[in-house]
């Protein structure tokens, strides 16, 4: 069988392509980094890929809004090549910078089977600045996420100045109803954070650290598992390192887990 090919998008700002098109390629996929005009002018074909990626960056600055420029240039030229992609049975991950481009874009939440109306948004931190540090996420084990299959709690960095999740009351109450609230920001031994500053690092409403449509093929999250692709990229790895010797499964603390279930999706 050949490799899942994966397309992860890079240019005007984005900065985390490398990191995400090497933990895809761990994974066992074969990454391919293209520059977002490539895909509009039409030189790359995005049917040609069956997982697409938006990554972490600061696109176009976030002069107008974090990700608002890249989902509008993205909707206006190729908006419709997205939804038939999607509607392919293809996935696609937003992580930071890319899970406001989507938001933006409107393919989550995906309610009604809605991929193009904004009903939430990412917006700036409570704390009124950018926020970089490790946090703690537990997993919504009935959500339908594709991405965290098998996956309890795991540990990340979060890098961001506009990462509050917020959203009407409605929206809310349906995202956690059909379970398409996937992580949340949480204490060290899996507690809720409670909207408690620093475990919930930003103020978003009911923790909400990332979400996915209903099908669980789109998910969107602030927190950057491609940066824990390497146990050495940890500030406490020597600490993981002896956990790993005394019988600690190593998988379970890489985010490249969640890069590993995208590929097995394809192969299952």
């Amino acid at each position: 069988m050949s490799k899942v090919k994966v397309l992860v998008l890079t240019g005007f700002g984005l900065n985390c392509d490398n990191e995400t098109a090497y933990s895809f390629d761990k994974a066992g996929a074969k990454s391919e980094r293209v520059h977002i005009n490539s895909l509009i002018n039409g030189d790359v074909n995005l049917s040609d890929f069956q997982i697409l990626v938006f990554g972490g960056g600061f696109s176009w600055g976030d002069d107008h809004g974090a990700g608002v420029i890249q989902a509008v240039r993205l909707k206006t030229h190729i908006g419709e090549a997205i939804i038939s992609f999607i509607e392919k049975g293809n996935l696609v991950i937003g992580i930071c910078n890319g899970f406001q481009c989507i938001v933006n874009l409107g393919l989550l939440p995906g309610l009604d089977n809605d991929y193009k109306t904004r009903s939430v948004a990412l917006t700036f931190n409570d704390i009124g600045n950018f926020r970089n540090d490790w946090v703690n996420l537990k997993v919504n084990p009935n959500s339908n996420s594709v991405f965290t299959k098998g996956i309890d709690q795991i540990e990340l960095p979060v890098r961001h100045g506009e990462g509050k999740f917020y959203c009407d009351d409605s929206t809310l109450n349906r995202l956690i109803q059909n379970n398409q609230v996937v992580l949340q920001y949480a204490t060290s031994d899996g507690a809720s954070a409670e909207g408690k500053f620093p475990h919930n690092p930003n103020g978003s409403l009911n923790d909400i650290a990332g979400i996915c449509d209903p099908t669980g093929r789109i998910f969107g999250l602030m927190p950057h598992p491609e940066a824990y692709n390497h146990l050495t990229n940890h500030p406490n790895w020597t600490l993981k390192r002896e956990m790993i010797k005394r019988g600690e499964k190593q998988s379970q603390f890489l985010g490249i887990k969640l890069f590993e279930n995208a590929v097995n999706f394809f192969k299952e």
